[in-house]
């Protein structure tokens, strides 16, 4: 962790975000499990940081559903059921047939750095390329990396921030339900969903309805594949 360099606020705000990202790479890694508990001091041992930026950090991770307060015992990682997945995948899919309608309907005019449509388009395509060959190969870490900045620059596009960030947002929290599943899956090659550039294919060729198809199947395959794990 960076030492102080001269503003406290920025610094401790810094070190609150640090921690809160790390925390969160230990649950979406299931290093951290479902209904482990841990408290401040514990976290703040391990990073060697004080407790403010960390119980700051923690409430943070569960204003976000990754976390649960557990009364006077600290806090634990929040068990996620397939229920809950179905929800998330459905309040996602309506996220992202907003974007993409109103993506389309404006025209791409407003899209991110000013670029024009197509050429942002291309930039989130190389990032699904990426997903993509992650996903292909199983490698669940990497593809998670991948998926949270793919759909990041994506939503970004339409330049309002509130929708880019709850869509980021429900997407943490449904990797981290997710994992929760997949990591008790020795091969996961071949069974993860690969049709990020056929999302992008179709916003380029300004078919929303098109991208959201794709977006279904991806919501439908999900579903499916998690079932089919906690089934064996």
């Amino acid at each position: 962790m960076p030492g102080s360099t001269g503003n406290g606020a920025v610094t401790r705000s810094t070190l609150r975000q640090q921690v809160a990202d790390a925390l969160r790479d230990e649950v979406l890694a299931c290093r951290l499990q479902p209904g482990q508990e841990f408290t401040v001091k514990e976290i703040a041992e391990q990073y060697g940081v004080s407790a403010t930026p960390v119980r700051e950090a923690l409430v943070d991770l569960s204003a976000q559903g990754l976390l649960d307060a557990v009364q006077h015992r600290g806090f634990e990682v929040r068990a996620y059921s397939l229920d809950d997945y179905r929800g998330m995948i459905e309040a996602r899919g309506l996220v992202t047939d907003g974007i993409f309608r109103l993506l389309i309907a404006n025209g791409g005019e407003a899209t991110l750095q000013g670029a024009p449509l197509t050429a942002a388009l291309a930039a989130v395509r190389r990032r699904g390329e990426e997903a993509q060959r992650a996903a292909a190969a199983g490698e669940l870490n990497v593809l998670i990396g991948y998926d949270l900045r793919y759909w990041r620059e994506l939503s970004a596009l339409y330049s309002n921030p509130y929708l880019a960030d709850f869509l980021h947002r429900l997407r943490v929290q449904s990797w981290v339900c997710t994992v929760q599943h997949l990591r008790k899956v020795t091969q996961l090659k071949g069974r993860l969903w690969c049709g990020y550039t056929d999302v992008v294919d179709a916003l380029a060729r300004r078919d929303p309805a098109a991208a959201q198809v794709v977006v279904a199947e991806y919501n439908a395959h999900s579903v499916a594949l998690l079932e089919r794990v906690a089934a064996e």
